[in-house]
């Protein structure tokens, strides 16, 4: 497979994986009781920095940025705001930026392994109260000859209807959603190799052969003949059920379990890994790196450190 299918092939799964996330009963849960407990608006947007429309989930919005009506018809300070902070939370974590109009935004990542599938978004609070006069100063930036005096009204209302948050109180809200990141990146991992319920039965046998034999080799020819199809139908079928192609849906259900083993400390990692189904250390070692984003040593490190705080 070249670098550029694999790429388009990841790409798929992530925004598949994200989508599955936003459905999921543990997101929609949060993202209620984030908005009640808050009074800030919550999205779970795509890895794409252009991903960030505003949508039907009006809760809590800017009354300012709907009277602004963002979207296709944003200015550019706003596409601008919102793509420098998404690349500065894909690179930094957690970000907070402001808008040209003086208005919080920020973005934390919601990551599968080494991988983001999607950007927590709230903001549109100002930091402090806002007031006429700072109102005066953000017309003059949307530039006061474009709008007429109803318009401008109108806007004005908005603006200064527009809730406001104490920076202390707004940095709390984002290290609850930097918490609930963590929690949405571990359910992840399971939506990314449970059943959806809604696949053919013979990608639900196979799936059941290979978690039953997850420490044998599983040649595809093996499992396509347990599914009663042809490796190329197979194949076909599979990636349509799964977004993964099989060799990855193995892997990654063999780090799940190994996952499991590794939190036991008296186990060794090479134990672990030909126990899960890997033919050498080294093979397991890259696979678990490009899965989690770090060694099986480094994750198994941590996790025990953390269950000892």
């Amino acid at each position: 497979m070249s670098q550029s299918t694999q790429k388009q092939t990841s790409t798929q799964f992530e925004a598949t994986l994200h989508e599955r996330l936003k459905q999921s009963d543990l997101f929609r849960v949060y993202q209620d009781a984030f908005r009640t407990a808050t009074g800030l608006p919550l999205r779970l947007v795509g890895a794409d920095p252009d991903d960030w429309c505003l949508d039907d989930q009006s809760v809590n919005r800017s009354p300012f940025c709907e009277a602004l009506n963002l979207c296709k018809s944003a200015c550019h300070a706003c596409i601008d705001t919102n793509r420098k902070l998404i690349a500065e939370a894909r690179v930094n974590g957690p970000s907070s930026c402001h808008c040209f109009a003086g208005l919080s935004a920020s973005a934390v990542p919601v990551k599968l392994g080494s991988s983001i599938v999607g950007f927590l978004k709230t903001g549109q609070v100002f930091s402090r109260t806002p007031d006429n006069a700072q109102f005066e100063e953000v017309l003059g930036s949307l530039g006061r000859k474009t709008l007429d005096e109803e318009a401008t009204e109108r806007l004005r209302s908005a603006y200064l209807q527009t809730r406001s948050v104490e920076p202390e109180r707004y940095a709390s809200m984002i290290t609850l959603l930097q918490s609930f990141a963590e929690q949405l990146g571990r359910h992840a991992e399971s939506l990314a190799i449970i059943e959806e319920g809604r696949e053919p039965a013979a990608i639900a046998k196979a799936r059941r052969y290979i978690h039953d034999h997850l420490d044998d080799p599983l040649p595809l020819g093996a499992v396509a003949h347990e599914a009663g199809l042809s490796e190329s139908h197979f194949c076909r079928l599979f990636k349509e059920a799964t977004g993964l192609t099989l060799t990855d849906y193995v892997n990654r259900c063999r780090i799940e379990r190994a996952k499991k083993e590794l939190l036991k400390s008296d186990r060794r990692v090479s134990e672990v890994a030909f126990e899960v189904g890997y033919q050498s250390l080294s093979q397991f070692n890259r696979s678990f790196a490009k899965i989690v984003g770090q060694s099986p040593t480094t994750w198994r490190r941590e996790k025990l450190e953390e269950a000892e705080d």
